[in-house]
């Protein structure tokens, strides 16, 4: 990022000494931590780089400050700015308080764009530097680590200004509330304001602790949840879908009409309104997006894989910096849409990107790192930009003109010069259009991906943030699991399994909690609400293709820390962090809206519903619940931000979907598949002592066990032989099925071609002690792969 040096002669240094450089940093440290910044900084080795444009002659950084002792990529990428940076703690408001200043909060992440420009210009400017160390006690926060800190001053500058965005730049009192908060400011900007602030704190330090007082009412009254709880029926759950297929842009998908976000979290609510409903403008609103998102430049048409967001209505120019939870979360969409809708392009762009991740992403004991930067070799895209002459010179003269024709590839460019590839039509289209084999076609491309791939990685590579985060490693092991069902690929559970099991083995505290972040060979940050409720769901898909009840068993395990740490017995609901994590905060938040990833208590909700399925503990129900009724009435003034909730609310309400589903409280596991015959297989599996009524009971008051379709009629339906056999509690024989047994039936022709299909199973499970009242399972079955 930095290109500029600048080389400090004796003098300078000299200079710097009797002002704000070397020696104002040895004098404003005491000698103890004097040595250990600078002992921190020459064990980083040989190979490590400091990010700063103010060298000394011998080529080391002019300044040093406490984020060298953090174990965060962001806070080092700060670490050499002549700002006297504290990492967030009691210490820094201590401080604060003592000498009388306000406190300016920095929070930001490593792979933003934005973050790095206001470094560049403010933070390692010496003058604006001396302004910010005189005037405050500045603080710096990696929102990856420290979500709820995030959280909580976010909310505070979206109500002060309506807008929210990295670098959150925030002043606050002593006592952690904010008076005054945007996002980036330039150089100037940014110096003259530190200047009215400190001129406002010191002649009407009464007025801004009034204001400061003012807004920390305003962020807890947004976390209120004393309303009487509402109905949240399927009724609400088919209009929010409604309301969203009517705000979709409709000329290029998505949502929004100026800069797009995936928004995932809209995206799997409609497909989930698909399934439930059968809601056709669902499925295609959903797919409008995912076809708009494939062909656009936000995709990475050469390596796989989605940036962030793109900065157009059309999406192809993008921000380039590539999160781990939009791999995750996206490739989940398309795994979902390709086993709804059958087509092809849609398990192509999932196996990209999921092949992205494996190969570009992923540790070498299983973990997943967390993000890539925007820039390479200081400018915005660089690394994933062609001009017509280097797609030339990568590829041969037949390949290089398809591409140039493909892909849009133009002199003047799409993007400062150069060509942000991507597709106007789709490669069905343009195979049609240009009367050429798709195979052929997908063949070619793969061709080009591969060689275009091949003299990319010859270029400067952007920052890769090697940190794993847990709560997006358990999105990304959920992906892989699903992708491991619908493609029927093992490799995935591979790497699935092999995540999963590092993440429990090496990155949980003696205790049993987890750690949320692993860097550099070591674990820190406690984990938060999200990491319990996200790794949990992953287990419990793991659980759902396997069978395997460790994967239960720890989902359990998780969920009980996940209860006992952060459960609001007052209010209800989870707070994000555990009550020592709160100091300094305006308050102890809750993740309850969607955002860019469904919502932590949306989560943990969808976990509690999953457990009351999978096990007898009526605590699940309970808490998941309550929670759906302490939030009902804030969704349902404003369902489009809650739609995780919603889907949680049906699955705990109504039913579930899938082909894997449960029954008798987890007694019974319940599996349909479809053969290349059209021949339909349910197969159960029930636990030990537990039994199901046969096909044709011997006494006419009980239920039987079958299977159908909704509105037709299947042929040829094979039930297994019944047991006989007498029970405990009646001298009377029954004819029932016990441990594993499988149902075939015939499908009707008309179903041959239909991606997706329902059937139902009715069964009534029972054992010694007692009978379970009947059960009517809805399963989906996905057309098996050719």
């Amino acid at each position: 990022m930095f290109s500029i040096k600048h080389k400090f002669t004796v003098v300078s240094v000299l200079y710097i000494m009797c002002s704000i450089g070397v020696a104002a940093e040895m004098q404003y440290y005491p000698p103890q931590m004097q040595a250990e910044l600078h002992a921190a900084y020459i064990a980083k080795g040989k190979d490590y780089h400091a990010r700063t444009i103010n060298l000394l002659e011998n080529g080391q950084p002019a300044y040093i400050n406490q984020l060298i002792l953090q174990d965060s990529p962001y806070l080092i990428q700060h670490a050499h700015n002549p700002v006297h940076w504290h990492p967030w703690g009691e210490e820094a408001f201590a401080l604060a308080k003592r000498e009388n200043k306000p406190v300016f909060l920095s929070i930001g992440y490593s792979t933003c764009h934005w973050c790095h420009v206001m470094e560049e210009e403010s933070f390692d400017n010496p003058a604006i530097a001396a302004v910010l160390n005189k005037y405050f006690i500045a603080i710096k926060v990696d929102r990856e680590r420290r979500p709820d800190i995030d959280a909580v001053y976010m909310q505070a500058v979206t109500l002060l200004t309506g807008r929210g965005g990295w670098p959150m730049s925030s002043f606050l009192t002593p006592q952690g509330k904010t008076f005054v908060g945007d996002s980036y400011f330039p150089p100037e900007a940014f110096k003259k304001l530190l200047l009215q602030v400190n001129e406002a704190w010191q002649k009407q330090q009464t007025l801004v602790l009034q204001r400061a007082d003012e807004v920390a009412k305003a962020v807890a009254s947004t976390q209120e949840n004393n309303q009487q709880s509402q109905s949240l029926d399927s009724a609400l759950f088919k209009q929010t879908a409604e309301n969203l297929i009517r705000v979709q842009d409709r000329e290029y998908g998505g949502f929004g009409q100026n800069m797009k976000f995936p928004n995932e979290p809209l995206l799997m609510y409609l497909l989930d309104d698909y399934q439930r409903n059968a809601n056709k403008q669902s499925l295609a609103t959903v797919e409008a997006s995912l076809q708009a998102m494939a062909q656009g430049g936000i995709y990475d048409q050469v390596g796989g894989g989605f940036h962030r967001y793109a900065t157009d209505r059309q999406w192809q120019v993008p921000h380039f910096e590539k999160m781990l939870y939009n791999q995750a979360q996206l490739a989940q969409a398309y795994l979902l849409a390709f086993q709804l809708t059958g087509k092809a392009q849609y398990a192509r762009i999932a196996q990209q990107t999921l092949d992205y991740v494996l190969e570009d992403m992923r540790a070498q004991e299983g973990g997943f790192y967390s993000a890539t930067d925007a820039d390479s070799n200081g400018v915005e895209g660089e690394f994933f930009v062609w001009t017509p002459a280097q797609i030339k010179n990568a590829l041969n003269p037949a390949l290089a003109q398809r591409a140039i024709d493909l892909y849009a590839v133009t002199e003047q460019g799409n993007f400062e010069g150069h060509n942000i590839l991507h597709l106007p039509l789709s490669l069905e289209s343009y195979a049609e259009k240009n009367k050429l084999s798709l195979p052929i076609l997908l063949l070619e491309v793969d061709q080009i991906r591969q060689e275009l791939k091949h003299k990319r990685q010859q270029r400067i590579a952007p920052l890769r943030d090697d940190k794993i985060v847990t709560a997006w490693n358990a999105m990304m092991i959920e992906s892989l699991t699903l992708a491991a069902e619908v493609l029927q690929q093992p490799k995935y559970l591979i790497a699935a399994e092999k995540a999963a099991n590092w993440l429990w083995q090496s990155n949980r505290q003696a205790s049993g909690e987890l750690w949320r972040i692993h860097w550099q060979g070591s674990s820190s940050v406690s984990a938060n609400q999200q990491d319990y409720a996200y790794f949990a769901s992953a287990l419990i898909k793991l659980y759902d293709l396997t069978g395997d009840q460790q994967w239960l068993d720890k989902a359990e395990n998780l969920t009980h820390l996940m209860i006992k740490q952060f459960w609001d017995n007052k209010n209800y609901g989870f707070f994000m962090n555990s009550e020592a994590e709160t100091q300094a905060m305006m308050l102890r938040p809750k993740d309850v809206q969607d955002n860019a990833s469904p919502s932590a208590n949306a989560v943990a909700v969808h976990v509690l519903a999953q457990l009351s399925m999978r096990t007898v503990k009526p605590e699940y129900p309970d808490k998941a619940a309550t929670a759906l009724a302490a939030f009902s009435a804030n969704i349902k003034k404003q369902p489009t931000s809650y739609t995780r909730l919603l889907s949680a609310a049906a699955e705990l309400n109504n039913a579930q979907v899938g082909s894997v589903q449960y029954a008798a409280k987890g007694a019974v596991t319940v599996r349909a598949k479809r053969t290349g015959d059209n021949q339909l297989l349910v197969t159960m599996q029930l636990k030990p002592g537990w039994h199901i009524n046969a096909q044709n009971p011997l006494q006419d008051y009980l239920i039987p066990t079958k299977i159908s379709l909704p509105n037709n009629q299947l042929s040829k339906v094979i039930y297994p032989p019944a047991i006989l056999k007498k029970l405990s509690f009646g001298q009377q024989k029954l004819a029932l099925y016990e441990d594993q047994l499988t149902i075939q039936a015939g499908l009707p022709e008309i179903f041959i071609d239909k991606p997706y299909v329902h059937i139902q199973v009715q069964l009534q499970a029972c054992n010694d002690q007692h009978c379970l009242p009947p059960e009517t399972l809805t399963l989906g079955v996905p057309r098996p792969l050719s």
